[in-house]
């Protein structure tokens, strides 16, 4: 097989660029990162990929999949990576990136159902043990909390070639009780998944913990929601794909079995059913006030809200696909065994999900070729409200592509699960135009950019009459020998209530980044940073910067990051954030404000073909302040420091 010979982190590097400060608050950035992050240490054989399997990677566009497809159906086997530039759909950015999660490989003529042979040739196992210390006591740690104060997590993973994967995840959160309370079984949360794929006519089945992405999402999408710049790099393709959910994450997930099936080659179904406990706030009556996503069990209320609730999802989805056309018709139900009756004190919450049983249906479409794509979903749920999003992209040459993306998101509807492309906090109570476009006019040269405007005609959070949004980015980036110049710039107006309720004020906020990547030689490589943010809300300006520089070494077997940040800010509506390279299955990329520097160190070691050892020592420096945190949470100091400990075996 050929792999490509950068360092691991270089993906990272390359895909922080289009994450913007929302993400990372919602935590997109993290299961985007894991995702790849396993794809990487499995890559895709072109020579024995699917269309599906493409699609999972979130950075391919609908026409650079189905160009890649058209090139590997013509010219199979290919025996080089280089040949993705023959490709015409993939400009220069895109192929770099793709190889660090493909490879040309030799096919594996295996047996429908594989031989021990089979399985012993092309078997792989991976094991990973992660543990991090803090060298500081919270409030909780000292009397509040119910465990100890390291979070630690496990996995075990298992594959046979792209057909056969199975592990389990155990994993920790710093305060969490081990082998007592709730915990008996030791860890707080386990993932287990087997899955499947390529036998006959069963395309994949799923048995244990898994996520499920419909059409577009509007009537499920346990995945990630990629942001607005993301949006733009996949041209706002829809997908219909199940995945075993291995991460340390204890929400955003199904539990039970979900099978694809392929009857012919235009048409295929998926189906899934399950049945899990959650945690939620419960009203006196014993109904539910909230549902929790957090999955942190430390305190004792926390504790008590584990498990409380019974939750039943089922659906599915049957397709149709020939040529470049394509249309689903999907269902999803999901049950409570207590009913959510959320507290209706406020008008956001009149349209609130409510009840025991609800039931979604929808139908998404598409048509693209090499220059064009179109995609769409629409749905209702049982009460009539209506939701349809709907994106047209095109490649007018082969440098320029224009992307547009309409959605209406009735305040009647309510989905469960549902994410999908949005400025508000759910799929409801929303109606908005996106406007993108990439540019590219030589091999040096990308740029990038978008505006996005959304109206919002129902009262929400913080909002007491209707409101408006408008977010609009413009990207730079220069490429040249061993130089990368970066330059982003956006702005972004949100409304909502003045401190007295009296009226609706706008909060605008200006984010301005600059970075520097200088690739001094094979073994050291330089990236410097500077973040701006100016927010003004009512008249009143506050104000942050940051200046950053991380370096580099790596030699044979031996990698290490130095990462230094000095950071100045008004508040917290002008925090910044960093993103920081980290161990494997953990991303980081935190907000800061205030006054005060932040560095890192990560040492990351091959220890023979089987072994890799890294550790990360991170501090927190304030100069403004002699406590950090608030309740439980709370320092009584103004530094913090904790050390990453990651062992990861592949045999």
């Amino acid at each position: 097989m050929t792999y490509p010979a950068f360092a691991q982190s270089d993906w990272q590097e390359a895909l922080r660029e289009w994450l913007t400060a929302e993400d990372m608050e919602e935590s997109y950035g993290e299961e985007l990162m894991e995702q790849l992050e396993e794809r990487v240490l499995s890559p895709i054989n072109l020579n024995q990929t699917s269309q599906e399997e493409l699609e999972a990677l979130p950075f391919l566009t609908a026409q650079q999949v189905e160009g890649l497809i058209e090139y590997l159906d013509h010219y199979h086997p290919i025996r080089s990576l280089s040949e993705l530039q023959m490709v015409k759909a993939l400009d220069y950015h895109t192929r770099r990136l793709l190889t660090y999660f493909v490879v040309a490989g030799e096919e594996c003529q295996t047996s429908l159902w594989p031989t021990l042979e089979e399985l012993r040739k092309y078997s792989k196992h991976q094991f990973t043990a992660t543990g991090k210390i803090p060298f500081y006591e919270r409030k909780g740690d000292i009397n509040g909390y119910l465990g100890y104060r390291y979070r630690h997590d496990i996995r075990y993973q298992y594959t046979y070639s792209n057909r056969i994967k199975a592990g389990i995840t155990a994993a920790q959160d710093a305060g969490e009780p081990f082998f007592s309370n709730k915990n008996s079984m030791g860890y707080d949360h386990y993932n287990y998944y087997v899955q499947l794929r390529d036998f006959g006519h069963l395309e994949e089945l799923n048995i244990g913990h898994y996520r499920v992405q419909i059409g577009m999402g509007l009537v499920m999408n346990t995945r990630m929601q990629l942001g607005k710049l993301t949006t733009l790099q996949t041209m706002g393709r829809s997908q219909h794909t199940v995945t075993a959910h291995s991460s340390r994450s204890a929400s955003n997930h199904l539990q039970g079995i979900a099978a694809t099936v392929r009857f012919s080659k235009p048409w295929r179904m998926t189906a899934f059913v399950s049945h899990q406990a959650i945690d939620a706030t419960l009203n006196d009556n014993g109904s539910v006030r909230t549902l929790l996503y957090s999955g942190y069990h430390r305190t004792v209320t926390e504790m008590e809200k584990k498990h409380n609730t019974l939750e039943t999802d089922a659906g599915g989805s049957i397709g149709w696909q020939q040529g470049t056309w394509r249309i689903h018709a999907n269902v999803v139900f999901t049950h409570y065994d207590r009913p959510l009756q959320p507290q209706q004190n406020a008008s956001y919450r009149i349209y609130a999900a409510q009840g025991n049983d609800f039931l979604n249906s929808s139908v998404d479409y598409g048509w693209n070729n090499y220059r064009w794509a179109i995609s769409g979903e629409t749905a209702l749920n049982q009460r009539g409200g209506l939701a349809t999003i709907h994106t047209v992209s095109c490649r007018l040459t082969d440098q320029f592509s224009l992307m547009v993306l309409h959605r209406y998101y009735d305040k009647r509807y309510t989905a469960q699960h549902a994410n999908s492309f949005r400025e508000g906090s759910s799929i409801q109570n929303e109606h908005g135009i996106y406007i993108g476009s990439t540019w590219q006019p030589s091999r040096s040269w990308l740029i990038q950019g978008y505006a996005d405007y959304a109206h919002f005609s129902w009262p929400r959070y913080q909002v007491s009459a209707a409101s408006d949004a408008f977010d609009a980015l413009l990207s730079t980036r220069y490429t040249r020998k061993q130089w990368t110049w970066n330059v982003r710039y956006r702005l972004h107006i949100k409304q909502h209530d003045n401190d007295t309720k009296e009226m609706i004020i706008n909060e605008t906020s200006h984010r301005l980044r600059m970075s520097t990547d200088w690739q001094l030689s094979p073994m050291l490589m330089l990236h410097t940073q500077g973040d701006g943010v100016l927010v003004n809300e009512a008249g009143n300006n506050s104000r942050g910067i940051m200046v950053s520089q991380q370096t580099r070494w790596q030699y044979r077997w031996l990698q290490v990051t130095g990462q230094l940040a000095w950071f100045h800010s008004d508040n917290y509506d002008s925090r910044l954030y960093q993103y920081e390279p980290s161990t494997q299955y953990d991303f980081s990329f935190p907000a800061y404000y205030g006054h005060g520097i932040r560095y890192s160190l990560m040492v990351h070691s091959d220890i023979g073909k089987h072994v890799t050892l890294a550790t990360k020592l991170g501090v927190t420096n304030y100069f403004d302040r002699s406590i950090i945190g608030t309740g439980l949470q709370q320092t009584d100091q103004s530094s913090m420091a904790d050390l990453l400990v990651q062992l990861h075996i592949k045999l």
